[in-house]
């Protein structure tokens, strides 16, 4: 009864809440949760390295574009917008799915009065933020245009369509420019290195359109050489409502009137218009296959007559949809717009690369028909992001998992970090754990035998060159030159060779667990048995800390061997076992005290992915208060609603999908085990409506927002004598009861293996 009354006073704030809430210009449907994301969340600072490398884009949930109002060119480790910047140059159509990937056959529209301006450096107008409007959906600013006037832009976007209206007042000669081609920037942040695709330009003054063709791949240096995407292609159609005045050809920098084509560097189109077209209304669809297939997706997406209203509420409609599952009762307006903001981010990647059952493939240079998704950063989403879309955007997993499949069977190996094709960097198979994750959790409609094929060869076939420094798609490199001999990867063979040995020795368990889905016991003994005996091999019991080994088997060094991060993270890595793990520190009581160490030494970094589970093992070693001490911190220091609120970059939604699953209440710390870790919610209560289940989850944890320690957990009225959740559990709904404290209390009981 207790819980039933604790719920009916939420859910009756709840309905409150929600009622308070009025329809606004570009807010149809209403809804509180879009309401609250914030796109500028994770924008700040002159170097976004270090504050999440988001961009204030407009597009729906997994959009093959996103629109941004372009600030500075983008390349690695640099974003199209930058909230410390003065001047807009344009609105530019991106496909860089990440801070460190680069851009791809990105489009640039940028309005105009006067002389037209086709350089980046020259086309900048002054905007303030006081008169900028962003949202999930709609964007918009106040742009003082150079030869004086005002220009207000305004941009809203369907998957593979741009939709931006531009309003001149005060101006003469209207323009829009369409940029093709630019000088990119090729490689990590070196400016100076650049190279000069060459593109194409057609502009057709009877049908109102300016397309073309881009080449820009910034990635492609660092692409396996057997996968060259020889005839990669960004394809645009710019479509306008109003008829131009004059158009012509820019190439690098020098305007030539009245030619309707060109090609080359550096190019761009123009159209200008009478100067009483006061308003003019553009849609600029893309494609990866060709400018015909551009145009059809046009038309599909906004048709002539569409208007940008129309757009704006559609993708409004498409994010309230997802975002909507989820309401919180007892969060602050920063807090909604934390974790509403994480939410968007988690359902952005991986983003649509086929277009209306066509795709084009770079692995063998040709267009097939299916489905196909890119931007996928494994190594980053596989610990709990993908586990956030199993639950909210199951209807996306089969097609997510059967793109990875083409890829096997179009280049040879599922993807590590693709972008249009494998990039090759970071290290481990981690697509194995996203396919026994999503069959362990029940997601079907895809092809179960190539499935396997395709991990089995993951775990169990050497990259070509496997024996030398260099491999041509790097996959599990090492596997044959010392990991099956004698049980980890070489220091003085292949680099990050002691996270490699873990990597892969998780990854091992993801196929074995796998395996015993399908019924073959033997593989599944054999990787098991692998996954657990692996990563002890390079357990270094004088100094308590994992460390790299050298062929020989001598020790490489303590500062060797690591991915994006150091003996301190990875010591901890070991999830498929963390019983043995505890049981190699000494029991418990030393693991607790080790953990101590690692969070009061400063050497916890949440910024990077391999330490996102730590907190949560302090539970496993029966000492859950001190979980949700330091999950409570990590979330107050790492996440907040200003423009510098996140802590590193944000991955492609790892960095969210942690505090989004920590703010429920639990983690997936080994995300095949089909277990959650239970942590401390921060809500007082959270309402979930799953997409596949029929039940409503109702989180309630009453006082939790000042009270982060639990006194009792129960599911349905069953006490859990365990700290442990179950994918089933989760998925059934019902009424999660916390009892919250100010005061720790001691969580007794066993711990579980993942097995």
């Amino acid at each position: 009864m207790r819980a039933f009354l604790c719920l009916t006073v939420l859910l009756c704030s709840f309905s409150v809440a929600i009622q308070k809430n009025a329809a606004l210009p570009f807010r149809d449907p209403p809804s509180d949760a879009v309401d609250h994301v914030n796109p500028l969340i994770g924008n700040g600072g002159d170097s976004p390295n270090g504050s999440g490398g988001m961009i204030p884009s407009t597009a729906p949930p997994f959009a093959m574009t996103r629109w941004v109002a372009q600030t500075r060119e983008n390349y690695v480790s640099m974003t199209p917008y930058n909230h410390t910047d003065t001047s807009i140059h344009g609105f530019q159509g991106t496909h860089q799915p990440a801070i460190w990937m680069g851009e791809s056959g990105q489009v640039v529209v940028s309005p105009g009065a006067g002389k037209v301006l086709p350089k980046f450096e020259d086309r900048g107008m002054t905007f303030s933020h006081d008169n900028e409007v962003v949202s999930a959906s709609y964007y918009s600013a106040k742009l003082e245009a150079i030869e004086g006037g005002e220009i207000v832009a305004e941009q809203s976007a369907t998957s593979r369509v741009g939709h931006l209206r531009f309003t001149f007042t005060d101006t003469s000669a209207p323009y829009v420019l369409v940029e093709a081609t630019r000088a990119t920037v090729i490689g990590y942040s070196d400016t100076n290195n650049l190279t000069y695709p060459e593109g194409t330009i057609v502009i057709d003054p009877d049908n109102r359109e300016i397309c073309g063709s881009n080449p820009e791949r910034q990635d492609y240096i660092i692409a396996p050489l057997s996968t060259p995407a020889t005839n990669w292609s960004g394809y645009f159609c710019a479509r306008f409502d109003q008829p131009f005045s004059s158009w012509g050809v820019s190439r690098n920098g020098t305007v030539s009137e009245n030619q309707t084509s060109g090609e080359g560097a550096m190019l761009s189109g123009y159209a200008a218009f009478a100067p009483e077209r006061s308003q003019l209304d553009v849609r600029v669809a893309v494609s990866f296959i060709s400018i015909d297939q551009a145009r059809e997706n046009l038309e599909k997406e906004i048709p002539d007559g569409q208007s940008l209203e129309q757009t704006a509420r559609k993708t409004r409609a498409a994010w309230a949809e997802k975002l909507d599952r989820i309401k919180l009762v007892g969060a602050t307006k920063d807090q909604k717009e934390i974790f509403y903001t994480g939410f968007f981010h988690t359902l952005q990647y991986p983003y649509e690369q086929d277009e209306y059952g066509r795709y084009y493939s770079g692995y063998d240079d040709s267009v097939h028909e299916g489905v196909s998704y890119t931007g996928y950063s494994i190594w980053d989403t596989y610990r709990a992001e993908w586990a956030w879309l199993v639950l909210f955007a199951p209807e996306r997993l089969p097609g997510m998992i059967q793109s990875m499949l083409q890829d096997y069977k179009e280049g040879g190996w599922l993807p590590m970090w693709k972008n249009i094709i494998e990039t090759n960097i970071m290290v481990g198979t981690h697509a194995d754990s996203l396919v026994a994750e999503a069959v362990l959790k029940g997601i079907t409609g895809f092809d179960l035998d190539t499935a396997w094929e395709a991990v089995y060869k993951d775990a169990t076939v050497p990259p070509i060159a496997d024996n030398t420094t260099f491999v041509n798609y790097e996959v599990r490199a090492g596997l044959s030159s010392v990991y099956e001999q004698r049980g980890w990867v070489a220091d003085d063979i292949h680099s990050e060779s002691a996270s490699r040995t873990l990597d892969y020795s998780y990854d091992d368990f993801a196929v074995s667990v796998l395996a015993g889905l399908l019924n073959k016991t033997d593989e599944q003994a054999f990787f098991r048995n692998r996954s657990m005996t692996v990563p002890f091999s390079i357990f270094n019991a004088a100094t308590g800390f994992m460390e790299a080994k050298n062929a020989s088997g001598a020790w490489a060094g303590p500062d060797n061997g690591w991915t994006e991060g150091d003996k301190w993270a990875y010591t901890f890595d070991v999830v498929q076992d963390i019983p043995g793990l505890i049981a190699y520190k000494g029991g418990n009581a030393s693991f607790v005290e080790f953990l101590d160490e690692h969070f009061d030494g400063g050497h916890n970094d949440h910024t990077n992915e391999p330490s996102h589970h730590i907190p949560y093992l302090y539970t496993l070693a029966n000492a859950a208060s001190k979980s949700q001490t330091r999950i409570r911190q990590i979330a107050e220091s790492n996440y907040n609603s200003s423009v510098d609120g996140l802590s590193g970059n944000e991955d492609c939604g790892q960095m969210s999908a942690w505090y989004l699953f920590s703010a429920l209440g639990f983690y997936p710390v080994n995300p095949v085990s089909g277990e959650y870790v239970v942590g401390s919610p921060f809500f007082d209560m959270v309402s979930i409506d799953l997409p596949t289940s029929d039940k409503k989850l109702h989180i309630v944890s009453p006082g939790a927002p000042s009270k982060p320690y639990i006194h009792s957990f129960s599911i349905n009225g069953h006490r859990l004598e365990q700290p442990i959740i179950t994918h089933d559990e989760l998925t059934r709904g019902g009424v999660f009861l916390f009892q919250m404290k100010d005061t720790p209390q001691a969580w007794v009981s066993g711990i579980t293996s993942g097995n």
